[in-house]
Order: structure tokens, then C-alpha cells, then sequence
């Protein structure tokens, strides 16, 4: 076991030694003018930053498992993959230099051995047009080349580099308002709060994450709903955060259901005892926040002798292998003469998949989940996500004749630490009537 470890990481440690070496032909070639001391700094930093990857990979599946070294153990792996993937897009444009130089190459290889007329039997433009670049040129090109490799390189360094910053505790307020036919006139002009996709176990900035809960707060909603995913795996990730989280209160309450990462599937446990008092010590945070937890169940929010239902089901995904936890009919059973229900459901592609075709008298869902792949381009009303080729809806709202569906992108993040161009979200909705 020990040895299939030890040959697969001198795999991999040459294969990224392989990439660090074909990436350095283009510093070389970029700085091979430049003084000898300037020369020896740059080519001692990039491969001191190369080795120094290579061994703090080395080292990461050796790191504890603890919750504190869980955070270190996660950016080692981001680091190393925003290294290496950053230099992917150098090699392409040193493989395009290598291409031409090859077909230069193969060109004067097959001028030698061809048969040629003499210079004087040739019209004077067709001898122009055998005549090679000259040297500088072909430097001139390989050195452009080279210079846009490296800025290739440095552009998605940077960008993740910011992300994580910036990006990951830029929180947004979106403000949305809904129209719904049989709103009760006590209910008219309420405004909800959602919050979703906290993963507390990710989080790195404490001080960055209160401020996101002052956001809300300032916000004063009537009532609160978070659907889904508190952590990434396991409940013991909300030990630093349980009295920032406890602080969202609303007049009507804060409810919330769970998401796929909660159930702590992603994670080896000890044994499937230790899993299963790992989702009841979650159970019990919410509780203990304040937050009503709902499990396939539904509650009625009240006010001036009206009341609209509340649903709240456990994870249910349509898409791929997330798990269906889920009894939508469970928590639905009771609410039939209710006026305006709101379903709470973490999973998006909840709604084409059984809301929309069996329950067409839910008005609104609201979801996570997707967290717009914390990566996309929204400019006004445009936005694109890769992940929008996997989710129909995965961000915003979006309407299907009565019905409405509000994605929320997510208050935390996971894998990648940060966000680019999806900025973490806080939502506000008001409703209205119709």
C-alpha cells in the first residue's frame, strides 16, 4: 500500500515537474535579455514556487483530519490546482511556437532534399516566395508567443487570486418582488429573507461573515429561510460560528430545511452510528439557533387572522447522483386549503422534476444549491454559469405560468474558496398580490 502510494506520487510529482519545465522555456525566452542577477531571482522564484507545490502536495495526505487542519488541507489542494491549471493555458501558446517551429522545420527539411530549380531559372516572384523568415523574425515571434503564454498564465492566477480575496465575502443583497394571486391582504408586502448554502466548515474570515449577517439583518425581514446545506460534512464545522448564525432572528421566525452536504454522505465515518448522531447534532444546532428545522413537514405563518403554509422537505436532487431524502406529499398533506404556499425545498431541480407536474398549486419554491458554480458573468440582466449546462434554473428567479421558482447563489462557497463574477448572495423578496 505504502509503495502504490510512494510510485503514484513520483507519477504525478513528474508529470508536474513535465509542465514546470515546458512552462520555463517561456520565462527563459521572456527574461533570457534581462541582467544575470534579475535572470537568477525570476528563475529562482519560479522554481522555488514550484517545488514548494510539489511538496506541500506531497505532504496532504499525511495532513490531520482534524476541523482545523481540514482548512489547511483544502487550500493546499486549491493551491496546487490554481498553479498547475493556470500554466495549462501557458503551455498552449508554447505548444502553438513549437507547432511552427516543427512546420519550419519539416519546410527546410524537404527544400534540401527536393529537387530545385537554380535561382536564375526563377521568376523573381516565385523566388520571393521560397525565401524563409529570417532569424529575428522567427525570435520575435517565439518571444510574443512566450509573452502571451505567460500573461495566459497570469490572468486565471489572478482572477482565482481575487476570488478569493474578494469574491468570497462580497456579499450582494437581491431584492425581488413577487406578485401571487390569492396573497391574503394581511400577507400583502411581506418580506422574506432567504439564506442558503452557508458551509460553515469553508469558511476562513469570521469577521467577513458577520458582516454578511449584518447585512441581513439590517434588512429587517418579517421572516427568515435558509434552504440548506449549514456545512460540508460535519456538524462540529459550526463550532466557530453557531453565535453568528444564532443573531438571524425575524418577527415570524427563521426556518430552514436541509441540503445534500448536511447529511454528511461526502465523508468516511468511523461507523454508521457516528454518521447518524452527526445529523442529529446538526438537528440540534438549528434548534438551539432558533431556526425550525422542517423535515418533511409544513408550518402556517400567521398574522391579522390569515395564514399562508410554509413547506419544507429534505433533500431532493433529479439531477445526477445527490440523494432524494425528500416526501414532498408528506409535507404537503394538510395544506390543500391553504391560500399561498412556499415551498422550501434546497435542490432546484426539484421543481421541473415533481413540483411544477404534481403540485401546481405551490406558488413559490425557493432553493440553493448551485451556487452559480461561484463562477459566471452577470451584467445587468445577463448572466452565464457553466453550471447552467447541468441546472435549467440555477440562479435568480424564474416563473412558469403561476408558478415561481427563486434560486439563491449561496452565502458561502466550497472546493473553491472564493467567488469570481458569482458573488455570494442575501435575498430579499417581498410578496405582493396579485
Amino acid at each position: 500500500m505504502i509503495m502504490s502510494k510512494v510510485i503514484f506520487f513520483l507519477l504525478i510529482a513528474t508529470i508536474l515537474l513535465a509542465i514546470d519545465w515546458y512552462v520555463f522555456q517561456a520565462v527563459r525566452v521572456v527574461w533570457e535579455d534581462s541582467q544575470a542577477q534579475a535572470r537568477r531571482l525570476i528563475y529562482g522564484i519560479y522554481w522555488a514556487l514550484s517545488l514548494l507545490t510539489i511538496s506541500i502536495l506531497a505532504i496532504y495526505p499525511y495532513l490531520p483530519a482534524s476541523a482545523t487542519m481540514l482548512k489547511a488541507r483544502r487550500f493546499v489542494m486549491v493551491w496546487g490546482f490554481m498553479f498547475y491549471f493556470s500554466k495549462l493555458f501557458a503551455i498552449l501558446f508554447i505548444a502553438i511556437d513549437d507547432l511552427l517551429r516543427l512546420v519550419q522545420w519539416v519546410h527546410v527539411k524537404l527544400s534540401t532534399w527536393l529537387p530545385r530549380e537554380t535561382p536564375s531559372t526563377l521568376p523573381a516572384e516565385k523566388a520571393t516566395e521560397t525565401l524563409l523568415p529570417t532569424t529575428s523574425e522567427t525570435i520575435s515571434r517565439s518571444a510574443f508567443l512566450m509573452q502571451a503564454g505567460l500573461v495566459a498564465a497570469a490572468v486565471p492566477l489572478a482572477s482565482m487570486t481575487f476570488g478569493i480575496i474578494s469574491g468570497a465575502h462580497d456579499y450582494r443583497i437581491r431584492r425581488v418582488r413577487i406578485a401571487l394571486r390569492n396573497l391574503p391582504k394581511a400577507f400583502d408586502g411581506i418580506r422574506i429573507g432567504q439564506l442558503s448554502d452557508i458551509h460553515a466548515g469553508s469558511f476562513f474570515n469570521r469577521v467577513a461573515v458577520q458582516g454578511g449577517v449584518e447585512m441581513l439583518l439590517k434588512e429587517k425581514p418579517d421572516v427568515v429561510f435558509f434552504t440548506g446545506d449549514l456545512v460540508n460534512d460535519s456538524a462540529d464545522e459550526m463550532r466557530d460560528y453557531f453565535s453568528v448564525f444564532k443573531r438571524v432572528t425575524a418577527p415570524m421566525g427563521v426556518y430552514s430545511v436541509l441540503g445534500n452536504h448536511d447529511y454528511g454522505d461526502y465523508r468516511q465515518w468511523s461507523s454508521p452510528q457516528a454518521k447518524y448522531q452527526n445529523l442529529q447534532t446538526l438537528k440540534q444546532i438549528h434548534a438551539a439557533m432558533g431556526w425550525r428545522l422542517l423535515m418533511n413537514e409544513h408550518i402556517y405563518l400567521q398574522t391579522a387572522g390569515e395564514k399562508i403554509a410554509v413547506i419544507g422537505v429534505e433533500n431532493w436532487g433529479a439531477k445526477g447522483n445527490f440523494p432524494k431524502y425528500g416526501k414532498l406529499h408528506r409535507a404537503y398533506a394538510g395544506t390543500e386549503q391553504a391560500p399561498v404556499k412556499l415551498l422550501l425545498s434546497h435542490d432546484p431541480s426539484h421543481w421541473d422534476a415533481q413540483v411544477r407536474p404534481h403540485y401546481p398549486d405551490i406558488d413559490l419554491m425557493l432553493a440553493g444549491h448551485t451556487h452559480g458554480m461561484q463562477f459566471g458573468i452577470e451584467i445587468g440582466s445577463f448572466k452565464w454559469s457553466p453550471v447552467q449546462y447541468f441546472y435549467q434554473q440555477w440562479a435568480g428567479l424564474y416563473q412558469q405560468q403561476h408558478q415561481y421558482l427563486y434560486v439563491n447563489r449561496g452565502f458561502g462557497y466550497i472546493g473553491f474558496p472564493g467567488r469570481i463574477g458569482i458573488l455570494p448572495e442575501i435575498t430579499i423578496i417581498e410578496l405582493t398580490r396579485a
